[in-house]
């Protein structure tokens, strides 16, 4: 592969004149105030120029960008996007994790036949899976005429957007992003299962049924979509507080750009919040432990929001 360029580099200096005007206006509508002032120079335009210096292949590069909530993974998804299509005229489209979540009517008969956690949205085995195969498979073998819907979920109101609201890709892209907190996760060893961690898991599922319940589920066909990544890049936090106190953070700054009356309703307390984070606790820890020794790229992150390349391909 290309080597990754310094952020000094003719190419991304001349890549980040031109891609400023677009990334400050994106960063000015999503209400994102707390970028670094070397972010775009240091971070997204090195990582940008790294695959536009790809070789070129028939089908599209896949991306995987993993880490925990809040930590900035779908923030710098957007970003490098943006980068690729409007400035380099890349055919570019991307999806989460998030959007391919099982309706609440799935999740609640999962939750009476399995365990009551099964509920509640996030870990592995809540999620239609073979959905985002589907939809990478359309994008993947498509014609200039191919027209692919690509899934889009409302977390706030729990189900996924009307059909005719999701944006629909034509043709076949050179790049496909998805994040998730836990793309190219492998599931956790027995040998490494640890007793219940936070007072979601003593109180709620004291002997491990529904946390085991979701590794099975992570070994399943989670596994088919991870292993189709090209690149995996993670971005670790130094620990599971930051990813309390991001996921708060992420909630605060949902809140400022909710319009709707009924969407900004459905905003978390920061108890609640806190609450909902316990849920990806266990992997969360065994992520941060273990995928900087399998990931691609590894980004660092501080509590301030502050980047660092420590690993490259």
């Amino acid at each position: 592969m290309t080597s990754f360029p310094e952020a000094d580099s003719k190419d991304c200096i001349e890549l980040l004149e031109q891609s400023i005007p677009f990334l400050d206006s994106l960063s000015e509508e999503m209400k994102i105030n707390y970028v670094q002032p070397d972010y775009f120079k240091n971070i997204v335009i090195p990582l940008s120029a790294y695959l536009l210096n790809l070789p070129q292949k028939k089908e599209p590069y896949f991306i995987g960008l993993s880490g925990g909530q809040g930590s900035g993974k779908t923030t710098l998804s957007d970003f490098v996007q943006l980068v690729l299509s409007a400035v380099s005229k890349k055919s570019v489209t991307g999806f989460s994790i998030d959007d391919i979540y099982k309706s609440p009517g799935e999740r609640e008969k999962q939750s009476r036949e399995i365990h009551p956690l099964c509920k509640v949205r996030g870990v592995p085995g809540t999620h239609d899976v073979q959905m985002g195969l589907k939809v990478l498979e359309s994008l993947c073998n498509a014609s200039e005429e191919t027209l692919t819907p690509i899934p889009s979920f409302s977390k706030p109101l729990d189900r996924h957007k009307p059909k005719e609201d999701w944006k629909v890709f034509l043709g076949r892209p050179d790049f496909i992003f998805f994040d998730g907190w836990c793309a190219g996760a492998r599931p956790i060893s027995e040998k490494e299962w640890k007793p219940p961690m936070n007072d979601l898991e003593k109180e709620e599922d004291p002997n491990g049924v529904w946390s085991k319940w979701s590794n099975k589920e992570l070994a399943g066909d989670y596994q088919d979509l991870f292993r189709r990544f090209d690149l995996l890049l993670m971005i670790k936090v130094p620990g599971i507080e930051y990813v309390y106190k991001s996921r708060w953070l992420q909630e605060q700054t949902l809140e400022k750009t909710l319009k709707d009356p009924e969407l900004r309703d459905k905003i978390m307390t920061k108890e609640e919040v806190y609450r909902f984070v316990m849920h990806y606790e266990r992997l969360t820890h065994y992520i941060l432990e273990e995928m900087p020794s399998f990931s691609d790229m590894v980004l660092e992150r501080d509590e301030e929001f502050n980047f660092s390349i420590i690993k490259t391909p």
